[in-house]
């Protein structure tokens, strides 16, 4: 596993990574309906948490928030966007993603963003962490990557990492059983398509066409070769059901879990310790 990386002025200039980082925003729209919107009641869930926290100031300085596969730190930036105080630790394996999310959220947060290189899938991924108190973690999208073993071990490993009464939101696509739901999976699926079509139409770049345009940024490019060799040998993940997410918090020592937004499939996972 490899260690944190320092905030430090990357040679990339800033009008290309807001480029980069708002058609990344785009294209997720793309797949993503109301995309911003699950991101505001995740945030309106840090603002309760930071107000029940002591010691915590009204603009969240003292609070700690860690973003799990952060990616090129999207999450992270409305988060430090909203509160001026917080600090956030950005935890991500894909060395060109990291490096994106260290390139714009270090230009426009400084040091209140840390990002760290470490693969979630290996249970000892905290100790690379900066030592301090973690009040919340959150994630977007991204942990539908994770086989269900490595999710329920990661749920555990939170549920011992944030302080008494923080709080987990976890926003993705939990998709429905098929078999056992197949109108809710057949609407769900509609939905997706029409979101996809509207944004694709009016010329909002694909997923590979997000990713070609990323990589001929040179300094995002150089970190393409690590990750083919860190993501060569992962076969894809089976599908981990809502009830496993919540089962699995409640295992890993969260005293409540449960669902605070939900549109069709896509849904934010709470967990409070």
């Amino acid at each position: 596993m490899s260690g944190a990386v320092e905030n430090t002025d990357v040679a990339v200039a800033p009008e290309d990574v807001e480029r980069i980082v708002a058609r990344w925003d785009d294209q997720q729209a793309a797949y993503i309906t109301h995309r911003e919107e699950r991101f505001e009641i995740m945030l309106d869930v840090l603002a309760h948490a930071m107000a029940s926290t002591e010691g915590v100031d009204s603009d969240g300085a003292g609070f700690v928030v860690v973003d799990l596969a952060c990616g090129p730190g999207s999450l992270s930036r409305r988060v430090l966007d909203r509160f001026p105080g917080v600090r956030v630790i950005g935890v991500d394996f894909d060395p060109v993603l990291l490096s994106i999310a260290t390139a714009s959220l270090g230009h426009a947060h400084g040091a209140r963003f840390t990002s760290v290189d470490a693969d979630l899938t290996d249970t000892m991924w905290t100790t690379r962490l900066p030592r301090t108190q973690v009040h919340a973690a959150v994630s977007s999208t991204a942990l539908h990557w994770l086989e269900p073993g490595h999710l329920v071990g990661l749920y555990g490993v939170l549920g011992a990492l944030l302080c008494e009464g923080g709080v987990f939101l976890n926003a993705d696509h939990l998709r429905f059983d098929p078999i056992a739901q197949p109108l809710l999976t057949e609407i769900s699926r509609l939905d997706d398509e029409r979101t996809q079509h509207a944004a694709h139409a009016n010329g909002v770049p694909t997923w590979d066409e997000w990713w070609a345009e990323a990589i001929a940024v040179p300094e995002f490019g150089r970190h393409l070769l690590v990750r083919e060799e860190r993501f060569a040998d992962r076969p894809p993940t089976p599908h981990a059901p809502l009830e496993l997410h919540l089962q699995a918090l409640r295992a890993g020592g969260f005293a409540e879990a449960g669902t605070v937004w939900r549109h069709y499939d896509d849904v934010v996972v709470l967990g409070r310790r």
